[in-house]
């Protein structure tokens, strides 16, 4: 069997997720196949997944590297895709473009401006291992896409790729430990069911032996020492709407016309004590903290105690949980990003959302939740609508289509006026220029 990562320079992150499919048995008479642009980062994590490997004793397992893309899907059953296309350059312009016309993002990578030029950028090159995956890949292979924006990367695989493609995020993992957390009880004991979109997604159900907690969730959060500082906005949606959502309280600020819209009261709904609670571009600051540490991490990497593949080490990740229920048939329930084909009755049809579902040697099932609470939906249906037209514009290379998706932005639209929009996204578009093929035709007639 052939597990393809592609991306695979994201060091940390394929470390975790090989580790955890090789922890299970079963899975390990498997060919890992590493594929990254980058030949430095390629290079690293091919040297510390051996050594890794080698500690572990697991001689049958076959690591391969290479920077050819369609080389390393050929024969493959599952592809994972950490692709960030751009890099830290064009994420960059992602945050700090829009941040001159008043558009505030602590993320940038879901919706706002700079998730739907992150999806312009992507989706192209999404479709590209689609074309490889359909005519190179085992037939019916697997596409795990971990690739922000994870609901339009993978609206556009399924949709226009025609590549069986599942999102996996880890919002509804962290979400849990704080709800568990807060009411004081293990995470285990905390049964949940989320339903919305991708980093839009509700805890519609929160049980403890069968007994609905929901009603105690918003008093808990207000008296927990650090989430009544750090999840301002998380706190006030909940009180507002009725259900806590899975994102960061910057992540969820972003999305929202409400609270990042006039810049001398940001500060009253954001905290300081890491970026993800809403510093302005604090992840774009903390990537860049990263990238300055690279070399003085590099030599780390050579020396660190390799990692051990046990069942306690193994992460809440769900990608081998899903490989592995596929082929051994153990039954796993987890949250995937599929299209949504009546899941959520009140979303459209043809979106991604983001719900329960089970696995096992039949496949992946996925249960009617009916619908969303209405406050919820609503909320959702607006990001569904700037993700369809910005999925549709990335496709077709249409600037009329990316402009009415920034103008429809709850945030954008918030903050700046009809022309604002065109010129912001005229701007972006020349900036990006080398990673936007399908404009090329536009930008080439937009002034110097």
């Amino acid at each position: 069997m052939k597990i393809v990562f592609i991306g695979a320079g994201s060091v940390g992150f394929t470390r975790k997720i090989v580790a955890d499919i090789l922890t299970v048995p079963e899975l390990r008479d498997v060919e890992i196949a590493l594929m990254d642009i980058d030949d430095s980062n390629l290079d690293m994590i091919y040297h510390v997944l051996g050594r890794d490997i080698a500690a572990n004793g697991l001689d049958q397992v076959r690591l391969t590297k290479t920077v050819n893309r369609r080389k390393a899907v050929e024969g493959a059953k599952y592809i994972f895709s950490f692709a960030r296309v751009g890099g830290l350059d064009a994420f960059a312009l992602d945050v700090e473009i829009p941040l001159k016309y008043g558009v505030n993002q602590c993320v940038g990578d879901t919706i706002c401006a700079g998730g739907i030029m992150y999806g312009q950028r992507t989706i192209p090159v999404i479709l590209d291992i689609c074309k490889d995956i359909r005519e190179a890949a085992e037939p019916d292979a697997l596409f795990l896409n971990y690739s922000n924006p994870n609901a339009m990367n993978t609206w556009a695989a399924n949709t226009y790729g025609g590549v069986r493609t599942v999102g996996l995020c880890h919002g509804v993992q962290h979400g849990h430990a704080q709800i568990a957390e807060v009411l004081g009880l293990p995470v285990s004991e905390v049964d949940i069911i989320c339903a919305g979109i991708n980093h839009q997604t509700w805890y519609i159900q929160v049980l403890h032996q069968g007994k609905d907690m929901r009603g105690k969730l918003l008093e808990a959060f207000r008296k927990h020492p650090e989430y009544s500082k750090q999840e301002k906005v998380r706190i006030d949606i909940l009180e507002k709407f009725g259900y806590y959502s899975t994102e960061s309280n910057g992540h969820l600020s972003e999305y929202l016309p409400w609270y990042r819209k006039r810049p001398d009261e940001i500060d009253q709904w954001i905290d300081y004590s890491l970026w993800i609670h809403g510093e302005s571009g604090g992840y774009l600051r903390v990537c860049r903290e990263t990238r300055a540490k690279f070399e003085e991490e590099a030599k780390e990497y050579q020396t660190m105690e390799p990692s051990r593949y046990t069942p306690e080490n193994r992460s809440t990740e769900h990608g081998s949980h899903i490989i592995e229920a596929l082929e051994t048939g153990r039954i796993y329930r987890g949250h995937f990003n599929v299209i949504n084909r009546g899941a959520i009755a009140n979303l459209p049809s043809d979106s991604v959302v983001e719900v329960p579902g089970y696995v096992d040697r039949n496949g992946i099932s996925i249960p009617l939740v009916g619908d969303l609470p209405f406050p919820c939906a609503a909320i959702c249906n607006q990001s569904i609508a700037v993700q369809r037209l910005s999925v549709e514009a990335a496709v077709t290379g249409d600037p009329v289509k990316l402009k009415q998706a920034m103008l429809l932005d709850p945030l954008v639209g918030a903050v700046c006026n009809p022309p604002e929009v065109w010129a912001m996204t005229d701007e972006m578009l020349k900036a990006q220029s080398r990673w936007l093929p399908q404009y090329q035709g536009y930008i080439r007639g937009l002034p110097l």
